[in-house]
């Protein structure tokens, strides 16, 4: 693929146009390589580079190809060591060396084995009790961020659509509905204006929906400034800006980068932004506890965005059972038999077994119904023991479920109820302000920000015969998907190339919001499609040049924000919308939708999708009415349903959680079984073509990130053909001098050492243990050094506190001071290093290595030899460079962009 210029990333803002940094092509050095030739180091130094230090002065086996150094490490003020180009290689087969790994391996130092054992059976039950303090908080803030977001946006659009409907009747009458249209697009453009500015020159990482970036995280990718109170600010005040503005957004999405940050700043008990220490939650001040709480922050996210777990009167919350209980043998009054794979819960009543002796089963009766008639008051109370009941008999929401399919890479049961606990602490939050704000304290019936409305299963029945349709209808969806993102790769990619610069980025989303505007005002003004006003069904109807008591029906789905016209289209009656609005309206919004899902703006793609999936779905019921003589089953909502559900399974790709959801959003598990039909084709058809959303997104930003398994064609790569070599090594007593020059050189930005010792220089150094950079600086600044410990000098013995509380943005190794006395001291490692690292035969195969590092989360994996001699490392991007393409197994450039 041609040049292009500096590569747009989530790491941050681009360099200045005079700074420039030449491009980095290398390959990872062999250890079967020719004696003569070096591996090229990171940062463009030749071999002559790694000779600035003398070899007598450490144990060097050698460099190490591969740099894993965290972004806090570098000192911002410095010039970098060499100018950038405004030209960088990049293409799909590319990785990039600037993110860095998150250390999900805890270092079981002397340190650290001295506190696990102080801990009594008291002082471990105040540590659970503090994590799920720490989970109710989450879910708590992140409630209440949605209210925030939901109320603002709703005053916001209100007030703009408002201001053009009475412009526009106002000129309809009197002619000039040109001005009319310049406000529509000023307006716009001005709320995207101020959205996408902050975006751009603030906080570049809030952009889009933030999914893949925490995706990211929790595989272990550490995306600069993701999780940091400011991201949280812009994003917020992104997506209400973005959703008034009108663009093809969505404001749920971002609910799930915002539950994340809101979960990382809580767990540590600290903002290191506001530079504030709350002496507070002092133990979990690692990556290793950090990456449970942002999985329970995402969870919670998408439970404020789509109800879950608590639904809405009538319906109930439904959620998966995974048939720990029994079921009742006998059938439900109303409804069906209880199936144990798919059935709803009563709190304390256990599977299927509901208050006053209902059941609840696939079709809800009305003897089902939440909270019952007889207990008015009560719904709240009911709802969470409902919910806790629920989830006793093994349960999991749709938040829970899309933080383990989509999100998490390591899991566990206990996690699984934190996460379900701060999941319904959030839509509970959320529900209870909802229902304040609009005057109904105790009518919980704002679930969340997006409530698709009661289906009524008594008339949009399914039958058997229904289910090929389905499932074409998902065929046709993972086709759709994959030609959305396609079109978004080859557009993505543009904007790399030429798109790059702060101000660029926010005269495209100018442009996006004024075309957006003119497209739908134009569309609305040419369209003579006029329907009969029934009360208030809309929200902004515009009559245009439709006669009295009627209403445009192409402004039903345009001038209005995206979550109405979605629940438009599933509950309008039939003959709500022509044939040719449908058409034309899925086609235009299509593109729309494309083109905004990557602009530099805080937004979604969930609600776009749906909104296309249903806007083609009721054509599709449409034409099937017509072609089966307007038959009852035929019903267009029921459609415009299952093209929702397949448009944005082909998209995003996701199968169990959003089937829940989508039973969540729409208050009924009716339609699970279809939903779920119709998900799974969609994916199946669209990985044929191309990867999802969200992995194509990270692909396009070279992450090196590690699926679940290895390429399948792997088993003959070792680890002796992936491992980078050679490795800077330490010895367990070296000298400060030599410690500062390792750290200080930028030709060997090394994050993890191993430490080695030889009984004589005629026996060869064998591993003792790893140590990381971190630990190193932290020691250097504390001084903690052999002589200084014998005069009696140190005041105290580290603990390990002090590594917390450097955590984590650890200081430069240049803002360490250490004089030309104290580097000819010593520094005893053995007590701070992890004695016990990790380790793999130079013989291991690829998918034995890449299990091993992936399923314990590691940073480095030493490659050792029969001897226990250091012959390489392993490191996250030694891993995922390979991957399994159309030709077969191919290896990735690494590239520093």
């Amino acid at each position: 693929m041609a040049n292009v210029s500096k590569k747009v990333s989530w790491s941050g803002r681009d360099l200045d146009d005079d700074e420039a940094a030449a491009p980095l092509l290398r390959r990872t050095a062999r250890s079967g390589a020719p004696p003569g030739e070096g591996t090229p180091l990171l940062n463009g130094a030749g071999p002559a580079a790694a000779r600035q230090l003398p070899r007598s002065t450490f144990f060097r086996i050698g460099q190490m190809s591969n740099v894993e150094l965290d972004d806090e490490l570098l000192d911002p003020d410095m010039d970098p060591p060499h100018p950038l180009p405004k030209e960088i290689p990049h293409n799909e087969k590319l990785l990039s060396l600037k993110y860095e790994s998150l250390d999900y391996d805890n270092s079981e130092n002397q340190l650290f084995l001295e506190e696990e054992r102080r801990i009594n059976h008291a002082a471990f039950r105040t540590v659970e009790i503090k994590r799920w303090v720490i989970c109710a908080t989450i879910g708590l803030l992140t409630g209440l961020v949605a209210c925030f977001i939901d109320i603002v946006v709703e005053k916001l659009a209100g007030l703009k659509y408002s201001v053009i409907k009475g412009n526009i009747d106002k000129f309809t009458e009197k002619g000039g509905l040109s001005f009319s249209l310049l406000l529509w697009a000023t307006l716009n453009s001005a709320f995207v204006l101020v959205g996408s500015v902050i975006v751009a020159f603030i906080e570049p990482v809030a952009a889009g929906s933030g999914i893949p970036q925490i995706k990211c995280f929790l595989n272990g990718v550490k995306v600069p400034h993701v999780v940091r109170l400011k991201t949280l600010v812009v994003k917020v005040s992104g997506v209400i800006l973005s959703v008034a503005g009108g663009l093809a957004v969505g404001k749920e999405g971002p609910m799930i980068h915002s539950g994340s940050v809101i979960a990382a700043g809580v767990s540590q008990g600290r903002s290191t932004s506001l530079k504030r220490d709350f002496k507070i939650f002092e133990y979990f001040r690692r990556d290793t506890e950090k990456r449970d709480f942002v999985s329970a922050g995402a969870a919670a996210g998408v439970s404020a965005a789509f109800g879950a777990p608590v639904g809405e009167r009538g319906g109930g919350a439904f959620l998966v059972c995974l048939g720990h209980g029994a079921c009742p043998p006998q059938p439900v009054p109303g409804g069906r038999r209880c199936p144990t794979a798919a059935v709803g819960c009563w709190g304390g009543h256990g599977c299927g077994q509901g208050p006053r002796g209902s059941r609840l089963a696939l079709r809800p009766s009305r003897e089902a119904s939440w909270p019952p008639s007889d207990s008015p008051g009560q719904g709240p109370l009911l709802r969470v023991a409902w919910a806790l009941g629920c989830f006793r008999q093994g349960c999991l929401p749709g938040g829970v479920l899309f933080s383990l399919e989509e999100g998490a890479s390591f899991w566990n049961q206990f996690l699984t109820w934190r996460i379900f606990f701060a999941s319904m602490i959030s839509t509970f939050t959320l529900n209870f302000v909802l229902s304040i704000y609009h005057g109904n304290i105790w009518d919980l019936s704002n679930p969340g920000l997006i409530n698709f409305g009661r289906f009524d299963t008594e008339k949009m029945v399914y039958t058997i015969h229904e289910i090929p349709i389905f499932i074409a209808m998902g065929v046709l969806g993972g086709v759709l998907g994959a030609v959305f993102n396609a079109l978004n790769y080859w557009l993505t990619m543009f904007r790399i190339r030429y798109i790059h610069r702060p101000c660029l980025q926010v005269i495209e989303a100018m442009l996006v919001a004024a075309v957006t505007a003119t497209v739908a005002f134009v569309m609305i003004y040419s369209s003579r499609d006029c329907q009969p006003l029934q009360g208030s069904a809309m929200s902004y109807p515009l009559q245009l040049f439709c006669a009295d008591g009627e209403y445009n029906s192409m402004a039903a789905a345009f001038f209005t924000t995206p979550e109405k016209s979605v629940v438009s289209l599933f509950h309008d009656p039939p003959g709500s919308y022509n044939p040719v609005t449908l058409g034309l309206f899925t086609l235009v919004y299509f593109l729309l939708a494309c083109w905004t899902y990557g602009l530099t703006v805080s937004a979604g793609v969930f609600i776009p999708s749906l909104l296309i999936g249903a806007a083609w779905g009721r054509l599709f019921g449409i034409s099937l009415s017509y072609l089966t003589g307007a038959a009852i089953w035929a019903d267009p909502g029921k459609y415009a349903l299952m093209g929702a559900a397949a448009q944005l399974g082909g998209i995003v790709r996701m199968t169990l959680s959003l089937t829940v959801i989508m039973m969540e959003a729409t208050s009924s598990v009716t339609y699970g079984f279809p939903i779920m039909l119709v998900l799974m084709t969609a994916k199946i058809v669209g990985d044929v073509f191309i990867e999802g959303l969200y992995d194509m997104h990270i692909q396009l930003q070279s992450v090196p990130f590690l699926h679940w398994e290895a390429p399948v064609t792997s088993h003959s790569l070792t680890a002796r053909e992936v491992m980078s070599t050679p490795v800077t090594c330490l010895r367990r007593r070296e000298k400060v001098g030599v410690i500062v020059d390792v750290l200080s050189d930028t030709a060997s930005n090394h994050n993890g050492f191993p430490v080695v010792e030889g009984s004589g220089d005629a026996q060869p150094a064998r591993l003792q243990g790893l140590i990381l950079r971190s630990q190193l600086i932290v020691l250097l600044k504390h001084k903690v050094f052999v002589e200084r410990s014998h005069l009696g000098l140190a005041q105290r013995r580290l603990r390990l506190k002090d590594f917390r509380d450097a955590y984590p943005r650890f200081p430069p190794i240049q803002s360490i001071h250490v004089s030309q006395d104290e580097r000819e001291c010593a520094m005893d490692l053995s007590e701070f290093m992890n004695p016990s690292p990790y380790t793999v035969p130079q013989e291991a195969s690829l998918p034995r290595v890449f299990k091993l590092f992936r399923a314990l989360g590691l940073r480095h994996l030493v490659v050792v030899d029969n001897c226990n001699q250091v012959v390489g490392l392993v490191t996250r991007k030694d891993l995922a460079r390979y991957r399994l393409g159309r030709a077969g197994l191919e290896e990735l450039s690494l590239a520093q962009t």
